[in-house]
């Protein structure tokens, strides 16, 4: 189970907790991945070789039932001298409703938001901003509470089988470096962001300029020293939005991006009314993505929450740059933002992704953000009567693992399953206790009693049965680098 946090700061060295070996592992059985978009791969009957590094080492078919599994690790095995006992197993071959899936990406979630979660009164974005969320978030300078909210947040949403999320988190450096701790702990891979908001905030959650810039630097030293590898936590930069930051403060950030190569994250273009107000505080402009673009924060390393109400010629500055977007359908939904364009921003070269954005989304399940996806690209369909708009089940799980991959520029880690990438994956199991999925014995896959064809369709039926109706019952067990960090069996 995931490790309880007792101090605001873990004491000693973070790599006993993160980087101890584990076994050479071998797991065999099915494997679906979506290596492309639109491409939804089943990889039955397979053995993946994961090293003591959490790597994947190998990937092979297995023709026969009777294969000596131990056997073929150890000849497929690129480690030297490893040896029977120096292996596990993970076997589901038999099994036909489990199978492994890539972990799930979040791109865009506010970590003290959590509590909020389903609370929204009868808001849009800016009053909702005043009456639920600057409060709450405010609240976090007191690190007990910070601890309680980030440790469930990160509980949570690995729990939900995401195991890299972008997080948000307050101005308060202390807590913000806090996260990353709890994060860490609980191997759970992540972009931690201090916020930056020197104006239009709330008199007990704002900055100056000089603290912003301060705490900002302590925060990136912070998380630098405590992951000095950067390969599980990563510091990003992040303006709240346009509004929220002077232009001093916008182009000192951007002045950091690009001379650290940082990652950095904000908002674009979800509401019609924040849009108008950019326009009034930024007169000079040409428009909302140009702010950004001006003051140096957009490159390939830019994540762009919703991106709603686009233009043409702000396509064309995400082009330009390579910025990706954090589609957020559960929150632009909620909260009366609109309908990204979706198939717009794929068909021009957007590299897309899913965010919860929890608390304006209502929950922290990216499977459950991969169907909005799905359904608001429908709703789209019905105004535009263009079908080609619609996303398919295998596209919303691309966007909920390879599209998290490519806006994060971590493609190289993590996203599907290949070899030389991490084994962050989960292991799902579509007829567990009290599971939502109903499963009849004439829709099993039945491999090997069927042609493949047949067994395949009525696998990929079962999958698109996980995407609707799919929650974290089915979730078994979530990996991290390889390393097991929730065990629901």
């Amino acid at each position: 189970m995931p490790t309880k946090i007792q101090e605001p700061y873990f004491q000693g060295s973070i790599d006993t907790l993160c980087y101890r070996k584990i076994k050479y592992t071998g797991y065999y059985g099915t494997f679906v991945h979506t290596p492309q978009l639109g491409k939804l791969e089943v990889l039955n009957r397979t053995l993946v070789g994961v090293d003591t590094n959490g790597t994947i080492d190998f990937i092979i078919p297995i023709n026969s039932e009777d294969a000596d599994i131990k056997e073929l690790i150890l000849k497929h095995s690129s480690i030297k001298g490893l040896n029977e006992n120096d292996v596990e197993i993970v076997d589901i071959f038999n099994e036909e409703t489990r199978f492994f899936f890539p972990g799930f990406i979040d791109t865009h979630i506010h970590a003290p938001q959590f509590p909020n979660n389903g609370i929204f009164g009868n808001s849009t974005l800016l009053d909702w901003l005043e009456t639920y969320t600057f409060p709450l978030e405010s609240s976090c300078k007191d690190l007990n509470i910070a601890r309680e909210i980030y440790t469930q947040c990160v509980r949570r949403t690995l729990g939900y089988g995401t195991t890299t999320a972008s997080y948000y988190a307050t101005i308060h450096a202390k807590a913000t470096s806090l996260l990353s701790d709890i994060a860490l702990i609980h191997g759970q891979r992540a972009f931690i962001g201090k916020v930056c908001m020197n104006r239009f905030a709330p008199h007990d959650y704002i900055e100056t300029e000089d603290e912003c810039k301060a705490s900002t630097l302590q925060v990136i030293d912070y998380i630098e020293r405590r992951n000095p590898k950067g390969d599980l936590i990563k510091p990003v930069l992040t303006p709240r939005f346009a509004p929220s930051c002077t232009e001093e403060m916008m182009r000192w950030l951007g002045s950091v991006r690009d001379k650290g190569d940082y990652h950095c994250q904000t908002h674009l273009s979800e509401n019609n009314n924040e849009i108008q107000w950019v326009q009034e505080l930024f007169p000079k402009y040409d428009n909302y993505t140009d702010v950004y673009y001006k003051n140096g924060l957009l490159s390939t390393k830019t994540t762009l929450a919703h991106c709603i109400h686009l233009s043409d010629d702000e396509l064309l500055i995400l082009q330009k740059t390579g910025s990706g977007v954090s589609h957020c359908p559960t929150s632009n939904s909620s909260i009366t933002s609109g309908e990204a364009r979706v198939r717009w921003l794929l068909d021009n070269q957007i590299n897309v992704s899913l965010g919860t954005d929890c608390s304006g989304g209502f929950t922290p399940s990216i499977l459950e953000v991969a169907k909005h996806a799905l359904l608001v690209s429908r709703h789209l369909v019905m105004k535009t009567k263009n079908d080609a708009e619609k996303l398919t089940p295998a596209e919303v799980l691309y966007l909920a693992t390879m599209g998290g991959a490519e806006v994060l520029k971590i493609n190289d880690k993590v996203g599907c399953f290949k070899k030389g990438l991490k084994f962050d994956a989960q292991l799902i199991n579509l007829n567990a206790k009290n599971s939502n999925i109903d499963i009849f014995h004439f829709q099993k896959p039945k491999w090997g009693q069927f042609e493949t064809a047949e067994s395949m369709n009525k696998f990929i039926n079962l999958i698109d049965k996980w995407l609707f109706n799919g929650d974290d019952r089915n979730i078994e067990t979530v990996y991290v680098n390889g390393r097991t960090v929730i065990n629901n069996v």
